[in-house]
Order: structure tokens, then sequence, then C-alpha cells
């Protein structure tokens, strides 16, 4: 065992992390370092950065950030908005409920935790300040709701796991994904209504029925997204990478033939979905020269002995992975950090019976918490951004939210049944 080659790996990433340098600079710099260390031809950390991102798998990604960049550039937040509206609309601090639940339909397109929070925040935050909402409330409430777009299909995160876990089923994680995420949207709801009506929040008026019956049909259009997506891949019809593209054209038909956004957009959605298709290849490529690296010098077999040897019993060991999990998300992006942990902590959930599908959802759950966090979750920056808000001021206000949170976390963790029902039934064992 190299002990200095391992300390150098893991502690030069973690001093460039902490100096603010970007993650994807961090996991190469420090890659190369180690390798240099090591005597390692320079020509293999190139070829793990080639093999990282050379896979058939990953064209699904760009293909649904271009899907999720459509529909969000032609107006699906607002039909989503009112969409929601006839449900909920009229409960004590409905708008707040919109809110969450306009994030579990947008999860559904966009697959993104930021997109959601600048989608639906721009139009719901101030909408909610000027009905007598609290900022920090409203703010709480559409950061928190946005991590279900990591959980609910299609969610290019699950993709990156399927990839970093050796080619678990996209179908089974979709499928897996869905029920933890529809959770996680009510447990947010209910503590949204506690306090809503503990500070007398407004009710919002009932939605006429031919209004109602308008607003859904514009809506359905933009959801049948999702549809086309997930049944297609369940049912072998097509793969994941043939879904997305058809998600892209099927997006682009309705947004700019049925909700009339001018061609003259495109354009922009184009480099708009290249500038964050570059962030996610480049984290994927470094990850894999760093995640090699952390092979070669048996890290992953390590992380395994220490995890077994504290407890044997498989609850503790959950508990404990959790708990890495959430510090690890609190101070690092989620892609990077599904390519570098999955690999060690996959293992040691196998050896205790997890199913790689369970575990992938416990673990975007995880990171999906972190993305609201402090100090680094890039969803509370943006949401606190648009609200004008200071992230240490919200972050108090935020503990009820972060509770709940955990409490569905823990449920998924130790119900598997929550995660695995859906595959088990439609996809079976």
């Amino acid at each position: 065992m190299n002990t200095s080659a391992i300390f150098l790996l893991l502690g030069s990433f973690a001093i460039l992390v902490l100096i603010k340098m970007p993650i994807a600079f961090s996991l190469g710099i420090s890659s190369i370092i180690t390798a240099y260390y090591l005597d390692v031809p320079m020509a293999m950390i190139a070829q793990a950065m080639v093999r990282g991102i050379n896979s058939f798998s990953l064209l699904a990604i760009p293909f649904f950030i271009m899907a999720g960049e459509i529909m969000g550039k032609g107006g699906i937040s607002r039909h989503l908005i009112n969409f929601s509206d006839i449900f909920v609309g009229h409960i004590r601090g409905g708008l707040a409920m919109v809110n969450i639940l306009a994030s579990t339909l947008f999860g559904g397109i966009s697959g993104s935790s930021v997109a959601d929070t600048s989608s639906l925040g721009t139009i719901l935050i101030p909408m909610m300040e000027q009905k007598g909402y609290d900022t920090d409330y409203s703010v709480t409430v559409t950061v928190t709701s946005s991590t279900q777009s990591v959980l609910i299909p299609p969610s290019h995160n699950m993709i990156i796991y399927s990839l970093a876990a050796g080619g678990v089923s996209v179908g089974r994680l979709f499928l897996g994904g869905l029920i933890p995420g529809i959770t996680l949207g009510l447990a947010l709801m209910a503590i949204s209504y506690i306090i809503a009506v503990k500070k007398d929040y407004p009710r919002g008026d009932r939605i006429p029925f031919k209004e109602a019956i308008s607003i859904t049909k514009d809506a359905l259009l933009g959801l049948f997204t999702v549809i086309i997506v997930v049944v297609g891949v369940f049912t072998g019809f097509y793969t994941a990478t043939e879904a997305a593209a058809v998600a892209v054209v099927y997006a682009f038909i309705i947004t700019f033939f049925v909700y009339k956004l001018p061609l003259k957009e495109f354009p922009q959605i184009l480099l708009n979905s290249l500038g964050t298709l570059a962030i996610v290849m480049a984290l994927i490529a470094t990850s894999s020269a760093y995640g090699w690296l952390l092979a070669y010098l048996k890290v992953p077999a390590l992380a395994s002995q220490a995890l077994l040897s504290i407890s044997s019993n498989k609850y503790v060991i959950l508990f404990v992975i959790n708990l890495l999990l959430l510090a690890l998300g609190c101070i690092m992006d989620m892609a990077p950090l599904i390519l570098i942990a999955t690999p060690i902590l996959l293992p040691v959930a196998t050896s205790i019976g997890i199913d790689p599908v369970h575990f992938g959802v416990i673990m975007l759950l995880n990171l999906s918490i972190g993305l609201c966090t402090p100090p680094v979750g890039s969803t509370l920056f943006v949401g606190c951004a648009i609200g004008k808000i200071s992230i240490e001021k919200l972050s108090r206000y935020m503990m009820p939210f972060y509770i709940t949170m955990i409490i569905v976390l823990l449920l998924v963790t130790y119900v598997p049944a929550i995660t695995m029902f859906l595959p088990n039934l439609l996809m079976g064992n």
C-alpha cells in the first residue's frame, strides 16, 4: 500500500477545492501530480480521461440537457405552475404547494435541480413575496423542492451513476427514483403546510373548470416528454440514448410550433446546452482519471475494509455511508462525487445485500440534499441570488426542511420497497 501517494491524491484535491479551484481542474491537477509522483506515464491518465467519456450511454446526457433547455426556454415553467395551481393553489399556503408540485413535474422534464430553481424560482419567488409570503420561506421552498429533479426521471445524474456502477439498468433506475422523488415532494408539502398555517399565509382562488381544462391541455403537451422517455426505456422499446434523442425532437416541435417560441431563440438554446455539456463532460473526464488512480492505489478496497470493520450490521453501515455522503455533498458537486464515490461505496453496499438500484437512489438523494446546503450547494446559490437573500440568513430558516429531507432519506434507506417496488413490478427482479 502506497500511503504517501494516497495522501497526495486525496490531500492535493482537498486543498485545491478549499482554495476554490473549479472541481474539474482540481481533479485533473491532483491526478497529474499523483501520477508524476508514482511515475505513471501521463499517456495513461489521458487514456483514462478518454475512456471516461467514450461511452454510448453518455450520449443521452447532451440530449437530455438540450430537451430540458428547449422546454425551459419555451415557457413550460408557466404552464406547469398554472397546472399545479388547479390542484393545490386553493390550500392554505397554496403558492408554496404550487411551487413544490411544479418542481415535481418540472423535474421530469429538466432533470436538473439548478434548472428547476432558475426557471420556476424567477416566477414563483417574486409571486410569493407579492402575495405576502416571507422571502426566506419562498426561497427555501423553491430550493428544497427542486432537489426532486435529481430523482424523478429522466435524470442525467442517474445515467452518470449507471456508468460509474458498471452498467446498472437505466430503466430500473428511472423507475426506482419515481416513488422516492414523489415521497420527498409530499413530505416537503407537509412541512410547508404546517409553517403556512402557523404563519397564516394566504389561500389561492379555485380555478374555474373551463379554464382548468385549457391549462391542463397546454401543460400535458410538455409533460408528455416524460412519458416518451420513461415508458420507452422501461419497456425496452428504445435505449435511454434513443429516448433522449426522441425527447429533443418532441420538445422542439412542442416548443417552437405549439408554444410558438421564435426560432431565433434556438441558437441561444444550443449555446446554453453546449456550456452545460462542456462542464459535465469535463467533470466526467477528470473524474475518470481520478477514479483510475483511486483503483490503482486500491483505495476502494481499503475503504470497504474500513467501513466493514466498523460493524457487521448493515443498518449501521448504511447509516455511516449516509453520513459520509451528506458530508461530501456539502463540499463537492454531484457529478464528480457520483463518479468517485460509486466505485468505492457500491461494493460495500452490495456486500451487505443492497441492490445497486436501491443504492443509486440512496446516493442521489444524499447528494441532492448537498445541492441545497452550504458552503458549495449550487442550487442554494441560485435560489439566494433570485431571492436576493444571503446564504447565512437563509440557512437558519431551512432547518425544518433539512430535517424533513433527512427523514425521507432514512425512509428510502431502510425501506427498500420504496425504491424497488416499481422496478420489480414492471421490469422483474
